[in-house]
């Protein structure tokens, strides 16, 4: 038994996840990434079957070939232009309802993450014991990895921010970190075609569709705390602009 109580040996034999990651010209980190959503997998006992599906938009460098090669049979690598990682996320989560199609849209798990984030090994069964008792989209938290441009200040200024009440909840939404039941996201619409904060449409029209949901602080992801990123408006962006309030 966890800290939190939740029980990490639950099976969820009956659940399909497919695992949607978007990626801009991530070469240096998309094998990272990749790797720990498969040692995830690896992790959550009797899971029937994980696809992960890596969405490489607009990508110049290598992320698809090193995406590619660390998949291997496990996932598929998609091609766009989009420069959008709505539409990304979309792309990639329609490639995971079409690999799944024969499969009950109730009993399948969409967990999406970033290029740039590492995921612990329990990211995927916990999200699946919340599936489990009946939550159908799941919002956790991130922290910070290390990096050479200032995210050490930034992770005082970033947690400040989190309020986590007292049943483990919180009010942030983070596409980075955020889980949905196919039926639900279907229901909602899917995701938007949005540059920026697609994760909190997404999730507020699952709220308005009366879809229960639940933001977990136990669910917790580590990510980029690089000031510069690839989406204007995005992650990276919010960081700095925290830090240049800092600094004043």
């Amino acid at each position: 038994m966890s800290p939190d109580g939740c029980d990490t040996a639950l099976t969820h034999a009956a659940w399909r996840v497919a695992v949607v990651i978007p990626a801009m010209n991530e070469e240096a980190r998309i094998a990272a990434c990749v790797e720990s959503v498969l040692t995830a997998a690896r992790a959550t006992p009797a899971l029937a079957e994980i696809r992960v599906i890596v969405v490489a938009d607009s990508c110049v460098d290598r992320t698809a070939a090193r995406a590619r090669a660390v998949l291997g049979p496990q996932g598929d690598v998609i091609e766009c232009r989009a420069r959008s990682p709505g539409t990304a996320r979309r792309l990639g989560a329609g490639a995971a309802l079409g690999y799944f199609r024969r499969h009950d849209r109730a009993r399948l798990w969409l967990a999406n993450t970033d290029a740039d984030t590492q995921v612990p090994a329990d990211w995927i069964a916990r999200q699946l014991q919340l599936a489990d008792r009946g939550m159908t989209a799941v919002a956790g938290i991130v922290q910070l990895l290390d990096e050479p441009d200032g995210a050490a200040p930034l992770a005082h200024v970033l947690f400040n921010d989190y309020e986590v009440a007292a049943n483990g909840s919180h009010s942030h939404v983070h596409g980075a970190n955020l889980g949905v039941r196919a039926d639900a996201y279907l229901d909602a619409g899917g995701w938007s075609h949005r540059t920026v904060a697609e994760d909190h449409c997404l999730w507020g029209r699952l709220r308005r569709r009366g879809w229960p949901m639940t933001a977990s602080a136990s669910s917790v992801v580590h990510t980029s705390g690089r000031l510069h990123g690839r989406a204007r408006g995005g992650f990276a962006d919010t960081l700095r602009a925290k830090l240049e309030r800092l600094r004043v």
